[in-house]
């Protein structure tokens, strides 16, 4: 008994339902179309403070994505951050200070910021709220950060 009609039938499908993918992913648009556009909003191998981030943690890698928002005239604690994250400004406006040594920046909508590891600090609002999205590259089990003293 010969296969081959059979696997002629198989491939000749899985080209005709793959067709789709493979227009999809191309670089040239269809005509009238618009063309996927990618923008880096960051890349960086330090903390908003100049300082190098080390290493991400040991073990099984769990990515964590958070919405936070932060209504206006509010302190968040000051705490640290075990692992690598980074954080984009949708709306609003956001103050972090480093508290070693005072150190601010004034974020945005539509400013990144990679935050620091085992640094102190806190983010601060004024008048407006603020609507972030935050990334973080920990572990499991791990706690996204840490109320300092």
């Amino acid at each position: 008994m010969s296969h081959s009609p059979f696997i002629a039938l198989l491939l000749t499908s899985t080209l005709w339902l793959c067709a789709p993918l493979a227009q999809a992913a191309s670089t040239e648009p269809a005509a009238g179309t618009e063309s996927v556009r990618a923008e880096v909003l960051l890349k960086t191998s330090s903390s908003w403070d100049g300082k190098a981030y080390a290493a991400y943690p040991e073990g099984k890698p769990e990515l964590t994505l958070l919405k936070i928002t932060i209504p206006p005239h509010t302190s968040l604690p000051w705490h640290t951050h075990p692992m690598p994250n980074a954080a984009y400004v949708l709306s609003g406006s956001l103050t972090v200070q480093k508290k070693a040594d005072g150190l601010q920046k004034q974020l945005r909508a539509g400013d990144t910021l990679p935050e620091m590891v085992g640094e102190t600090h806190r983010g601060f609002t004024g008048d407006e709220a603020v609507e972030l999205l935050v990334f973080y590259a920990g572990s499991p089990g791990m706690a996204l950060s840490h109320q300092a003293d």
